[in-house]
């Protein structure tokens, strides 16, 4: 995910590394097209000092960094801006959808530890899993959507978007795996592509990988760490397939079994997230005249009750067409199923469906049939949803819909990326990085001793970059260098993306979302700095309208 922040960190490093190095005649780029450097800067006859000019470019990159830092200050980051991937304008669409869970409805703290916690219990209860496990409470702070977990070794872990594993964020149980084990495990940190997951993140080869994309899945991650953690601590000979498998099936019947949606609508206040904003886009589309519908894997009576309590018990006459239990996403793909009409009463009715009426709910059916019976194609179509896989692959590569993802975990993070330590670390780390990569040129022993060091403070710093946001495994969005696997299929399957539907507030109906044209590793980055029109959505800007 490019930042502000990131990007003016990139080119300070750049900046300041042909400064520091103009002193000797020799420009930041110079060293990619003259290759090797010029000597050094010395008084004929005499050794060069190379310990004591490599320390000192140090010294002046570190006060160069420091001047930086105010100048990024000034450019942060908008948490409600909407993210462009592909350019896309609102004057052209004339169709909204919505998935309801963490798309129109956001739920408090509890619901996961919730889920972790009736899910423990069906795996002792149904499973006869040891009743020690029910020691084990559920950590928010312990997992991050879009891991990996390998099915066959019981590690969970992070990748990035080549399929390269971040080193020290692989996880048995609740233990961090030594990299050295890692490397040996994996015969280097590559996974290979037919090891990595399918199109729907469930792996197509012996059930090898599973991604976890989500947010429902944080408890599933959570939980699946604390049972192998207690068959490692216990010495238990287990088969890690089976205890996949068996946690997987209680996550599951904690929704099928309608545990969870039974006491969500027992304690509606304590488990929704009640925000006014839902309403609020709601009636501005509505007032604009556009149609809108929902599409959702959730019951009829548990969609209401919800829908009542955030958007009010009008909220149907604001969709032109409501379908729940769509089974996504099967409904995306199967052509076979038929709707059926749900009465006041939740009662499934046989009538066949010659129309979708507005007012009425309707249960599973096929995006094909609804397509025939709405005539909302291609571009016109804007759907917004949580989950990248269940809900916009399909729309965006099958379909030809637009598609916008929701990921409330964006605004927490860039509130992160916009804190003064974050720049300063952010800033010292490209910089120095920079450094290191204009300085390797010095092979002798001396300047390999302080290039060593520099490796070490960089490795150190990379560290605390991933403790800012998560300690076990960091970013959502970035490993130590690189975008996330994530990331990838974020950027692949969404035309925008945001932290909540809220950010459409705003932003004008007819407003066109450019992407900003970041630079290729091959490319000149000036273009792509300067020109207002082109910048991020800035915090300050924002506060200032």
């Amino acid at each position: 995910m490019a930042t502000a922040a990131a990007a003016v960190a990139r080119r300070a490093g750049a900046r300041a590394a042909a400064a520091l190095l103009s002193a000797c005649g020799t420009a930041a780029r110079g060293w990619r097209r003259a290759g090797p450097a010029r000597p050094l800067c010395t008084a004929p006859g005499t050794a060069p000092d190379m310990k004591g000019y490599l320390w000192e470019r140090y010294r002046e990159a570190k006060r160069s960094t420091e001047d930086l830092v105010p100048s990024i200050m000034n450019n942060l980051l908008n948490p409600d801006a909407i993210f462009s991937n592909n350019e896309m304008s609102l004057s052209d669409i004339e169709i909204y959808g919505f998935d309801y869970d963490y798309t129109l409805v956001f739920y408090s703290k509890h619901l996961h530890t919730l889920i972790f916690n009736a899910a423990r219990d069906l795996l002792i209860n149904e499973h006869r899993y040891p009743a020690e496990i029910r020691k084990y409470e559920y950590d928010p702070n312990f997992a991050i959507r879009g891991l990996h977990y390998d099915v066959q070794r019981a590690v969970l872990m992070k990748i990035d978007a080549f399929h390269y594993i971040q080193l020290g964020t692989v996880y048995r149980g609740l233990s961090v795996v030594p990299d050295e084990e890692v490397i040996e495990m994996y015969e280097g940190s590559h996974v290979p592509l037919e090891q990595m997951s399918d199109f729907y993140g469930k792996s197509s080869h012996g059930n090898t990988m599973k991604q976890f994309m989500d947010i429902f899945s944080l408890p599933e991650m959570s939980l699946l760490s604390c049972v192998n953690e207690y068959f490692l601590k216990n010495n238990i000979d287990y088969e890690p397939v089976h205890l996949y498998k068996d946690v997987k099936d209680s996550i599951r019947d904690v929704h099928i079994k309608g545990i969870m949606y039974r006491a969500i609508e027992a304690d509606i206040e304590k488990y929704i997230c009640y925000a006014e904003q839902t309403r609020a886009v709601l009636a501005k589309l509505a007032d604009h005249g556009k149609k809108m519908f929902l599409i959702t894997n959730s019951p009829s009576s548990f969609v209401d009750k919800g829908m009542r309590y955030i958007v009010g018990k009008d909220w149907r006459d604001l969709f032109d067409v409501v379908i729940v239990q769509a089974e996504k996403p099967n409904f995306f793909n199967d052509k076979r199923r038929p709707f059926r009409k749900v009465n006041e009463k939740g009662v499934l009715l046989w009538d066949k469906i010659h129309k979708l009426q507005k007012g009425q709910i309707y249960k599973q059916g096929n995006l094909y049939e609804f397509l025939k019976l709405t005539g909302w194609r291609g571009s016109k179509v804007l759907y917004f949803g949580d989950h990248i896989y269940s809900d916009l692959a399909d729309l965006t590569l099958k379909h030809g819909w637009r598609t916008g993802a929701i990921i409330p975990e964006l605004r927490s993070e860039l509130k992160i990326m916009n804190t003064e330590q974050y720049i300063q670390t952010m800033t010292w780390l490209q910089t120095l990085t920079g450094l290191l990569e204009q300085m390797q040129v010095h092979r002798d022993a001396e300047s390999q001793l302080v290039l060593q060091e520099w490796k070490k403070e960089r490795k150190e710093m990379r560290e605390m970059t991933k403790n800012f946001f998560n300690t076990q495994f960091g970013s959502l969005f970035r490993t130590d260098q690189n975008p996330t696997y994530f990331l990838r299929r974020l950027s692949r399957f969404a035309d925008i993306y945001m932290a909540s539907l809220s950010c459409l507030l705003n932003y004008d109906v007819s407003h066109t979302f450019y992407p900003r044209r970041t630079p290729l590793q091959h490319e000149l980055p000036a273009w792509s700095d300067g020109a207002p029109a082109l910048r991020p959505p800035l915090l300050q800007e924002a506060q200032a309208e």
